[in-house]
């Protein structure tokens, strides 16, 4: 004799709650996969902010200007290429032979012409100090280039003579540093680490010629070539304001 076992068919409400338990975990993944979809989609692109590529020689990001001709970019110092800007120290005359702050000038100009700007900076050498030699850009703009032709930098001859053409062309126009009369950056820094070595604090010479008694900044066109001799009641003076207390006045040219 053989039995038939008959399967009682589910009802109406068991088959959708059973759909539904199913149902349950698919709809929990479809939900936490479109929140982690939508998060990612809002994220930043950190590498947009920040790429290095050291294949390439290609540097991607917000810059900090240090100087006149270095700035620091995706952890990397920088020193632009071909172009050299007066020291954050150096001074310089303007057309008034008046003496300003001339690498302070040079400093802004740069901060002004990158601003908030994304660059991109190509090279990949680097000089004694360690700093990256680079050509940067403001998408196809060549800052070092624009800093020659606005007059805030000269082009660094001893290494590159790419930018001559546009030194060529501040200068002719009379343009930044070429208002007035200026220490090439290059023998300014010469002239400092003559001054250290010399272990001198106060470094504005005073000469007494037949032209009067004249101060020379460093920086200044004949600031090497004098020679202070106190015998003669010639000095050094610490800042021109004391220069000028003294008797003695600024050079007519550079």
């Amino acid at each position: 004799m053989s039995v038939i076992l008959k399967m009682k068919r589910p009802s109406p409400w068991q088959r959708n709650t059973r759909r539904k338990g199913y149902l349950v975990p698919f709809a929990l993944v479809g939900v936490i996969s479109l929140i982690a979809g939508t998060a990612i989609g809002v994220m930043p692109d950190i590498s947009f902010l920040h790429k290095n590529s050291s294949d390439t020689g290609e540097l991607n990001g917000l810059a900090y200007v240090v100087d006149g001709d270095t700035i620091r970019l995706a952890g990397e110092k920088i020193r632009l290429n071909g172009i050299d800007a007066p020291e954050s120290g150096q001074t310089c005359l303007d057309g008034h032979t008046e003496a300003y702050a001339c690498g302070t000038e040079a400093e802004d100009y740069l901060k002004n012409l990158v601003g908030s700007q994304m660059l991109r900076c190509e090279g990949k050498d680097k000089d004694k100090y360690d700093r990256l030699i680079a050509t940067c850009y403001l998408q196809d703009r060549d800052i070092n280039a624009e800093m020659v032709r606005s007059g805030w930098a000269v082009a660094y001859r001893q290494y590159s003579m790419e930018y001559m053409p546009d030194e060529e062309k501040a200068k002719s126009a009379r343009l930044g540093l070429w208002q007035g009369n200026f220490r090439m950056p290059w023998a300014w820094r010469q002239d400092q680490r003559q001054a250290s070595a010399e272990h001198i604090n106060c470094n504005i010479k005073g000469n007494i010629s037949a032209n009067g008694r004249i101060y020379h900044l460093p920086g200044s066109r004949d600031y090497s070539a004098t020679r202070v001799n106190e015998n003669r009641g010639e000095r050094w003076f610490c800042t021109e304001l004391e220069a000028l207390a003294a008797g003695w006045r600024s050079p007519r040219y550079d």
